[in-house]
């Protein structure tokens, strides 16, 4: 089920600090902006609504981390979640399978940038676009959708990423404009 907050500035970030685990608590004050602190107690609090609606847990989750840096919740390897945030929103995914989520805020682009992390399809898509800002983010976050559900990370095989993975993997993006963001989810293909 995927959990998103696009009103962060709705955040009531001293009620919210209190309702979070100290070490999600830590890891939110370590950003140096206060906006990267909200967008991360934002985070935790969706999984923890998800946790909720979905699993009937209330207790904070407390987070052990894969060799690789990826989540998982302390004690429940049933519990599968990944978390990402853009300027202006942020998004959880809760499953009982491996999944992996990143929302991204629409924004002008380098075309260094592209070349750099698009491969010669993905250009040709990017420029035969309507809105060439909003193909390149949406490519994007299916990419690290993808990094972020296998574990791997951003690596200098970038323009192959979605290539490798055809027929393994599905996507499903959403594109709100009017909020000014895009969103994928990446999940195993389990045809």
């Amino acid at each position: 089920m995927i959990y998103i907050n696009d009103d962060i500035g709705q955040l009531d970030m001293e009620t919210a600090l209190q309702e979070i685990s100290e070490q999600r608590r830590e890891q939110a004050l370590k950003f140096k902006f206060a906006q990267g602190q909200r967008l991360s107690v934002a985070a935790y609090l969706l999984l923890k609504e998800g946790l909720r609606e979905e699993y009937g847990i209330t207790e904070n989750p407390v987070f052990d981390y894969e060799e690789n840096g990826k989540p998982h919740i302390e004690g429940r390897p049933d519990i599968h979640f990944n978390l990402s945030h853009c300027h202006s929103a942020a998004l959880c995914a809760v499953s009982r399978n491996p999944i992996g989520v990143d929302i991204e805020s629409i924004r002008e682009f380098k075309e260094g940038l592209v070349e750099y992390t698009m491969n010669e399809q993905e250009l040709n898509y990017i420029k035969h676009a309507a809105r060439p800002d909003v193909a390149f983010i949406r490519l994007w976050t299916m990419k690290e959708s993808l990094l972020k559900l296998t574990g791997e990370g951003i690596h200098d095989d970038i323009k192959r990423v979605l290539s490798d993975a055809e027929g393994k993997v599905r996507h499903i993006t959403v594109v709100n404009t009017m909020k000014g963001y895009v969103y994928s989810i990446c999940e195993w293909n389990t045809n």
